[in-house]
């Protein structure tokens, strides 16, 4: 079963993610099985979101979405796509691939978000004889 372990903001805070409106941006990560776990009117708009270990929130800071999104350390990268395009995300997905991070194999696909942001989502490949 997939899950979400860990995440890390593109510019460093994944509790910071720029939407223009978040009424508009907020069913798209409930589609993604997100919970939103509180809203706020002030000082900005913002949601507070969660699925299995991580937290997120989108706020109406006036940032480019395009410039931003999360990283996400998963268990079960290929489950995790194969739940996604099953909810009908096939349009806003990637195909998997392997990407190198700091010498080490990762799988990975990536969603953008009809808001604009980017999401990596990623499962490092370790050796039959190394442990994660």
């Amino acid at each position: 079963m997939a899950e979400l372990e860990k995440a890390w903001g593109y510019q460093g805070n994944n509790m910071n993610l720029p939407v223009r409106d978040i009424a508009t941006a907020v069913p798209f990560y409930e589609k993604m099985g997100f919970t939103v776990m509180s809203r706020r009117d002030t000082p900005q708009r913002s949601a507070l979101l969660a699925r299995d270990q991580v937290q997120m929130q989108l706020v109406e800071n006036g940032g480019d979405p395009a410039q931003d999104g999360c990283a996400f350390w998963v268990k079960d990268v290929e489950a995790l796509l194969a739940e996604f395009q099953g909810l009908g995300l096939s349009k806003e997905t990637s195909a998997l691939k392997i990407e190198y991070r700091n010498g080490a194999p990762w799988r990975v696909f990536f969603v953008v978000a009809p808001d604009g942001l980017c999401y990596w989502f990623g499962e490092r490949q370790y050796p039959s004889t190394e442990l994660p």
